[in-house]
């Protein structure tokens, strides 16, 4: 029987089929890792019985759902819900009842919007439990879409207004088609980007960084730094939300997004 093959180092599912592909061109990319054992694979049942849906209140209309224990680079996505249906930030390998029942329970889901392709998860699976939600990829990011689906929206652009206030916004970098998600509701009103790993909340919550591949240790230059910072400038926000639990930086974030990238340029500089 078909199985939606899972790559267990990126944790991207690919398409059904008999047998797992011969290899993940996500992980083939230099902005990731072929594991040292080799290539391996699971599948959504393997995860659902080993895995349980990890759900956090990160602040008042914002929620968090990853997987204890953790799945391959540690995904989880954000959740905001709104009236007509909510919005999912980014995707996770594991999608359980518990989650998709959670989700319907608060009004439901109307799109998925996705940073970049180390996010691209069980989007697909996401999608088909919730009815069929559209999910939101910049086009520069479409050859990284290993399980096509009739729900998948390329958009181009600069910006794309999801609705409810809510902003998609190309900052490329870390990918061509990188983006990161605005929500001016959040912190108290005072603004929120939703930003992956296209902008890095360092380990102390009060730096962020920017790298071409985090695990291969392969810089940006200072083009794609400048671009990143001129696309969000137009945007108010005083907290980030980085790629993982606890990467939050969550006051001051426009000060120091800029004073970061002046370090970040400083470090690089011949």
């Amino acid at each position: 029987m078909p199985t939606p093959f899972i790559c267990s180092t990126c944790g991207v599912q690919f398409a059904p089929s008999e047998q797992p592909p011969a290899h993940c061109p996500i992980c083939a990319d230099e902005r990731q890792y072929v594991n040292a054992a080799g290539q391996r694979w699971t599948t959504p049942d393997d995860l659902r019985a080993g895995h349980q849906t990890n759900w956090r209140e990160l602040e008042p209309g914002l929620f968090g759902i990853g997987a204890a224990p953790q799945i391959a680079i540690g995904q989880r996505a954000l959740f905001l819900p709104q009236p007509g249906g909510g919005v999912m930030w980014d995707s996770t390998p594991l999608v359980t009842d518990e989650a998709v029942d959670r989700i319907r329970a608060i009004g439901g889901l109307r799109a998925i919007a996705i940073s970049h392709p180390h996010f691209h998860a069980a989007m697909v699976e996401w999608s088909e439990a919730l009815g069929g939600v559209p999910i939101y990829i910049h086009a520069d990011n479409a050859d990284y879409v290993m399980r096509p689906s009739a729900a998948i929206r390329l958009w181009r652009g600069e910006t794309l207004d999801l609705g409810g206030d809510l902003t998609l916004i190309r900052c490329g970098g870390h990918f061509e088609g990188s983006a990161v998600l605005h929500w001016p509701q959040g912190a108290a009103g005072t603004g929120t980007l939703f930003t992956g790993d296209t902008i890095m909340v360092t380990a102390d919550t009060r730096w962020l960084s920017f790298m071409r591949s985090y695990p291969i240790y392969i810089p940006l230059n200072r083009a794609a730094v400048d671009r990143i910072v001129a696309a969000v400038a137009p945007f108010a926000f005083e907290r980030i939300y980085g790629a993982q639990w606890g990467q939050v930086c969550q006051v001051e974030a426009r000060k120091r997004l800029k004073r970061s990238a002046a370090r970040y340029l400083l470090a690089i500089a011949d």
